[in-house]
């Protein structure tokens, strides 16, 4: 996994770990804690926007009623 990618997912949520590895997870860059083949293919200067694929950890949860 490119640590760049990893660092400036981090910089964009800063302290919110689920956000992050989430993303990489929904992307199918890691399985959990491991990095997947795809991720490995991932070029070093990554050039496509994760945050599209955020899904349920973009938005926070709504409240209940």
């Amino acid at each position: 996994m490119p640590k760049d990618l990893e660092n400036k997912l981090k910089r964009e949520y800063p302290g919110n770990d689920a956000a992050v590895y989430g993303t990489l997870n929904s992307l199918g860059l890691m399985k959990g804690n491991k990095e997947t083949p795809k991720g490995r293919l991932v070029p070093k200067e990554s050039a496509f926007n994760p945050a599209v694929n955020l899904g349920k950890f973009h938005h926070p949860p709504k409240g209940k009623r």
